[in-house]
């Protein structure tokens, strides 16, 4: 299989990048040139294309002949950098490739989702002020996922709740709603985050789902996943 990871320079993306490599996926990055250097512990085993992830020239070029692309999705300043994002990719995937893109919790695909109130504090609280220092728009995010969910590409957007650092706690657990008393901990290994991005690629089941996840060793997941048969 043949993977583009677009955003692969971050935490997240460098994850990514390793579950692919450690499957013997052929593995294709794009970042920006300044971050390349963060890419140097993979060495010949990747092929990098620099440029910004909205540029859809760049994105052209990278995810052509994938089999499926792996989507950071940063709302980073406030020029519609996750929707340019999101559009370059929609808009350059070959016919039938699979589409993992990655957000937050806040997140809706249906209104569906009942959200813990210290969640709804931070998005009303820190969402205004990181746009009014024009470092983050919380709603480009929003507006890149509804862009997504109205494609009839074959997507899946990946909803993580709080990320950690730490080993592998497995793949993580996952509902169609935040509210679900699986995902009450709130709490996921960031390196698995990017397994279940991953292993999407190849989950049938999750094809245009907005799965929201939790680690599979949380309190929560471990109290009410169902038991092994």
């Amino acid at each position: 299989m043949k993977v583009c990871v677009v955003g692969a320079s971050g935490k997240l993306g460098r994850y990514m990048v390793q579950h692919c490599l450690d499957r013997d996926y052929e593995v294709v990055c794009v970042c920006r040139e300044k971050s390349i250097d963060k890419l140097a512990e993979f060495g010949d085993r990747i092929t990098i294309v620099p440029g910004q992830t909205d540029d859809r020239e760049v994105i052209g070029r990278a995810v052509a002949g994938c089999d499926g692309v792996l989507t950071v999705l940063m709302p980073r300043g406030v020029k519609g950098y996750s929707t340019g994002t999101a559009e370059a990719v929609l808009a350059a995937a070959e016919p039938g490739a699979r589409l993992i893109f990655s957000c937050g919790w806040h997140i809706s695909r249906d209104g569906k989702d009942v959200y813990p109130r210290m969640l709804k504090l931070q998005v009303a609280v820190f969402g205004p002020i990181a746009r009014l220092l024009r470092f983050a728009d919380l709603d480009d995010q929003v507006e890149a996922c509804d862009r997504i969910f109205a494609s009839d590409t074959e997507w899946t957007v990946v909803r993580g709740s709080d990320l950690e650092e730490g080993p592998s706690e497995g793949l993580p657990v996952w509902s169609r709603h935040v509210g679900d008393p699986i995902l009450e901990s709130n709490r996921t290994r960031r390196i698995d985050f990017a397994l279940f991005m991953v292993a999407a690629l190849t989950g049938d089941d999750l094809v245009r789902e907005a799965p929201a996840i939790t680690s599979r060793q949380s309190e929560s997941a471990k109290a009410h996943q169902p038991p092994a048969s």
